[in-house]
């Protein structure tokens, strides 16, 4: 097993309060709380911590990673391979070291020396190509560098022979250990400083100053040795993804984000994938990490719109792992630094040179080294909306309405009330091509298909999908998309052959995709959204948004950077999936002038459950939350409206296994609109919630027909 360290004898009794408070008092966002026992038992003393941290470590290892070897083997053998100075005063050795496993496995370490008197301060760092560079510039701080054999299998480096297979060799020599290839690369970190800790190194390593740092699949990686090693005393995970810095719950299918079906190879125990679609049930998710690494420094850098890892999941998995550091009396030591832009840095570095010099940065906060200071990684959030402050904020006149009200009124109070004007951000005038680009608008594309840039309402910026060989006018689909922070309008992980607007336009149709505010290019619209318009709501904005594309369809209000075919004004369809089938509900209502909508997952009642997280979480709708706990009073549910919409064709798809929403409420709410004789058409497959390649032919199927 790793090593483990003491905690913080000292337990800060302000930071204990905060935490307990937030714990009790605030919002859930949908993970087990580290500071809590499964039974509720808040953690109240460092002996409580020690049981609740034990039982986070059994269940990272039992659901994520698997056992380690019950002993740590010697070292029984080294020797140095090479010695060589490149003339720039360093000295690079490369150093073999054999364990004392039975068949007494050997590998290889590369170890970087300044030229300096020791002792250093040591990184430890897989040496794929684009991480070379973080270990030149630590040198050139003055740490030595330790290149680890912790190459990815996918990843072989003709410099680094064996470094992307020893990890192989090592699990032959422990079959009863059920270790991936990821802990077993950070367990060879760790064999690695046992080696560079003791009288044998060729470099003297400073008491407690040894950083990690990884990149990608490599800041899983760094995350995961830290959590079992606490030699390791400081952290940078850049863009680690799911399931490091992002929990599962919080990204998976209805997200466009990574899912547990997505790992490749052995990075994690196949067995995490059963839980695709039901993720709420694993007893814990990756904020985990959080909790064994605490209180040591651990930076997570992050951009916007970085593939890997939604902002959003980024922050309310740092939000449990904070309150973790809180009561350790270290909430300074654990930051979420965001970059723009999105997985890998702009231009041709894969990781630029600034954003090196930041990592690196923070380790020299971390070892009391440098010129960083504390107050160069001031906590920034992008979703730390308070409903308290927006419900001091509002106009009484419009905090009630009464259920007689007409619908559209009782609408108008939900969303909240449009502003006279919108501030357009300063930006350019269409999607440019390195946006695009971010963006992967063009990835899995289908022959045929063309893409020309448009704009329309205030501000809103996308693109029109449609065939080469269009027979105008075509009939029109306007995508609204879920709850993909990262990407907006564009899918990621899970995508099956194509994505919907490129399979939609290769169908023969035209395709309005934009990001709706808040998500993909529009990210940092909704971080300042209730600062701007106290009195509106996201959703709000989205159903403006949404109405406004319909305007650019039907009466040409909007551009297009250059020629499109005629639209069919009377043929305008909304697609909506998860967050989408609020807005293409609401919009469907409001607007005459769309054909019909088809819904996929997205809802369930109102007024049966908590509405926190629309109110709340995702800060949607918060006037929802005026009715916490009294939820059977609220004016109107979300089935009037879509008895609203229904004056047209409606598809409405609810899978009955969606872990969002009560399938049971749904069947009783459908049956009777249905009963009703409106124009709705429900499926109810034996599925979770998601939108594939499968949920896009069934609304070609339908859309197919209600166009007739």
């Amino acid at each position: 097993m790793f090593i483990r360290a003491s905690l913080l004898p000292v337990v800060r009794a302000v930071s204990f309060l905060m935490t307990i408070a937030c714990a009790q008092g605030g919002v859930g966002n949908d993970l087990p709380s580290l500071m809590h026992f499964p039974d509720g038992t808040p953690v109240r003393s460092i002996e409580d911590w020690e049981k609740r941290r034990e039982e986070v470590r059994s269940m990272m290892l039992e659901h994520f990673i698997g056992s380690f070897p019950s002993s740590i083997p010697p070292v029984v053998e080294t020797g140095i391979v090479s010695d060589e100075s490149p003339g720039d005063g360093s000295r690079r050795y490369r150093v073999r070291l054999t364990l004392g496993t039975a068949s007494r496995v050997s590998f290889e370490m590369a170890v970087w020396k300044p030229d300096a008197e020791g002792p250093f301060p040591l990184l430890l760092v897989a040496p794929r190509d684009y991480q070379l560079a973080w270990g030149e510039d630590a040198l050139k701080r003055g740490y030595a560098v330790c290149l680890f054999p912790g190459v990815d299998s996918h990843h072989r480096n003709p410099d680094y022979p064996g470094y992307d297979s020893v990890w192989q060799k090592i699990r032959e020599e422990y079959p009863e250990a059920t270790w991936t290839e990821i802990s077993t690369k950070g367990w060879l970190a760790g064999r690695c400083l046992d080696y560079l800790l003791s009288d044998e190194s060729p470099v003297a390593v400073r008491s407690g100053q040894v950083a990690i740092i990884g990149f990608s699949r490599y800041g899983k990686q760094a995350m995961i040795a830290a959590a079992f090693d606490e030699r390791i005393t400081a952290v940078v995970a850049r863009s680690p993804g799911s399931p490091a810095s992002s929990p599962y719950r919080l990204t998976s299918r209805h997200t466009f984000a990574e899912a547990p079906a997505d790992f490749p190879g052995e990075w994690f125990l196949p067995g995490l994938r059963d839980y695709l679609g039901r993720e709420d049930e694993l007893p814990m998710d990756a904020h985990g990490w959080y909790a064994l690494i605490a209180p040591r420094p651990c930076l997570i850098h992050t951009a916007h719109n970085d593939g890997a890892e939604p902002t959003f999941a980024v922050e309310k998995a740092y939000i449990e792992g904070r309150a973790v550091y809180e009561f350790l009396g270290a909430s300074e030591k654990l930051r979420v630094d965001y970059r723009p832009g999105g997985h890998r840095s702009s231009g041709p570095e894969i990781i630029s040179t600034a954003d090196r010099a930041r990592n690196l940065d923070w380790i020299d906060l971390a070892f009391n080294r440098g010129t960083a200071r504390q107050q160069d990684f001031e906590e920034q959030l992008l979703h730390d909306f308070n409903w308290d402050q927006w419900r001091e904020a509002q106009d009484p006149s419009r905090l009630r309405i009464e259920r007689n009200a007409p619908i559209e009124e009782r609408i108008d109070w939900l969303l909240g009330e449009t502003p006279e004007s919108i501030t357009v951000p300063d930006q350019p005038e269409f999607i440019t091509v390195p946006e695009s680009d971010l963006m992967t608008h063009d990835r899995w594309a289908p022959s045929g298909v063309r893409r020309v840039p448009i704009r329309f309402g205030d501000g809103v910026r996308g693109n029109l999908y449609f065939p080469d060989n269009a027979q105008a006018p075509l009939p029109v689909v306007i995508w609204l998309h879920p709850y993909s922070y990262h990407s907006g309008y564009n899918e990621g992980y899970g995508v099956q052959g194509t994505t919907i607007y490129h399979r939609l336009a290769q169908n023969g149709f035209a395709v309005v995709a934009y990001d709706q505010c808040g998500f993909g290019l529009r990210l940092l619209e909704g971080a300042r959204f209730y600062q701007d318009y106290p009195q509106w709501s996201l959703l709000g904005r989205m159903v403006h948004d949404a109405q406004a594309a319909v305007r650019f369809v039907t009466r040409s209000e909007g551009q297009a950077q250059s020629a499109v075919p005629e639209m069919d004004a009377h043929s305008v369809f909304l697609l909506g999936y998860s967050m989408g089938s609020l807005t293409a509900v609401i919009t469907a209502a409001l607007e005459d002038q769309v054909a019909g909508m088809a819904i996929f997952s997205g809802w369930t009642p109102w007024l049966t459950q908590s509405n926190d997280r629309l109110s709340r979480l995702h800060a949607l709708l918060p006037a929802l939350g005026l009715y916490d706990g009294r939820e059977n009073e609220l004016p109107l549910d979300f089935p009037d409206i879509l008895n609203l919409a229904a004056r047209k064709p409606c598809l409405v798809v609810t899978p009955r296994r969606d872990r969002f929403a009560s399938f049971e409420a749904i069947t009783s709410i459908m049956n009777s609109l249905q009963k009703s004789g409106s124009g709705i058409t429900w499926l109810a497959p034996d599925d979770t919630n998601r939108f594939q390649a499968d949920q896009h032919r069934i609304f070609l199927e339908w859309v197919r027909k209600a166009g007739e």
